[in-house]
């Protein structure tokens, strides 16, 4: 039985929002265990007691890392948090993922100084999975900000494993990866980037240049490789465009008159397809990529749904026993 740890106070609606989530996909994972690790007492009130089966475990701890903690410092202090005995039992192979809502920076250095690092991966790199313009399968970007410095070798390692998920994972046969830059031309950027795209053009990947900012929705590319600096603000930059967006045509439609409200009412389902197309939450969380085993992020404000298909996408990388493959992948 595969088994998931779960950081079950990480995030503004936990655990309330995580045991609805498994609660929701459980039935889905038939051969996968949950293990939620936090106050037993305020995780047993969330669950109902005709819902505890052999699918749920709960592992008391009696500390939280909060956002606000310093990651490296609450890791090693805080050593019966939440977020570090989930570690400790992915590490001691009790668990084989794991997942949290909490502290970022915290979930990184757990990944990276308690689970450990990819023999031959120089340092791990951070992939979420966004929507694009013109196809369901979205896109992925790495580095989001695991990374504030990065290097030309950094970047070439984060896309190819990021092509091996899009492979493996999201099943495209032979994705095209592009690296944001300040323009399409191959000698823009800085040095980092200009031997970036030497590396990345010399590779075996099927490498379609530079793509700027603007083309990142587009659905131009399945894979766009980044400085973490540039990926973290290019993250946010969107995430926040889309919600400002959202809510502006929401306004726009309801607080403008009767007549407006007619045609909202007409194209209701246009704004709903639209809406659909660009939710965030089924595409899943942010992977730590290079990590000995998977490692997932979603937002700290996260409802059931985000975590809903977060689950149900470590449940498939374990069964694709994809790190395992990006192991022998660079052991070569």
């Amino acid at each position: 039985m595969k088994k998931i740890a779960i950081d079950a106070m990480g995030g503004e609606n936990a655990p309330q929002a995580i045991v609805d989530a498994i609660l929701k996909v459980r039935s889905e994972l038939p051969d996968t265990k949950f293990i939620l690790f936090g106050d037993k007492e305020k995780i047993k009130q969330s669950i109902p007691a005709d819902k505890i089966n052999d699918q749920l475990e709960v592992v008391p701890t009696t500390e939280i890392i909060n956002d606000e903690d310093e990651p490296v410092k609450a890791i090693r202090q805080k050593k019966d948090s939440s977020m570090v005995v989930a570690a400790r039992y992915v590490k001691s192979g009790k668990a084989d993922a794991l997942f949290s809502m909490g502290n970022t920076g915290a979930l990184l250095a757990c990944g990276i100084f308690i689970i450990g690092r990819i023999k031959g991966i120089t340092r791990p790199g951070l992939m979420p999975t966004l929507p694009v313009q013109n196809s369901d399968k979205g896109y992925n970007l790495i580095d989001v900000g695991a990374n504030a410095q990065t290097k030309p070798e950094y970047i070439l390692q984060w896309a190819e494993m990021a092509a091996f998920y899009a492979k493996e994972i999201r099943g495209i046969e032979n994705p095209r990866v592009a690296l944001l830059n300040n323009g399409s031309e191959d000698d823009k950027g800085d040095e980092v980037h200009q031997k970036a795209y030497e590396l990345l053009k010399n590779s075996d990947l099927n490498f379609i240049g530079n793509i700027e900012g603007n083309e990142l929705m587009t659905g131009k590319t399945d894979v766009a490789a980044m400085d973490g600096f540039s990926g973290n603000i290019a993250l946010k930059s969107i995430e926040g465009m889309a919600s400002v967006l959202l809510h502006s045509l929401k306004d726009s439609l309801l607080n403008n008159g009767l007549m407006t409200k007619v045609g909202a009412l007409l194209i209701k389902n246009a704004v709903n397809d639209l809406k659909n197309k660009y939710d965030t939450a089924r595409y899943g969380g942010a992977v730590l990529m290079g990590i000995n085993a998977p490692v997932v992020k979603t937002h700290g404000r996260s409802d059931y749904r985000p975590i809903y298909y977060t689950l149900k996408q470590i449940d498939k990388i374990l069964d694709q026993n994809l790190i395992e493959d990006i192991k022998q992948k660079f052991a070569k």
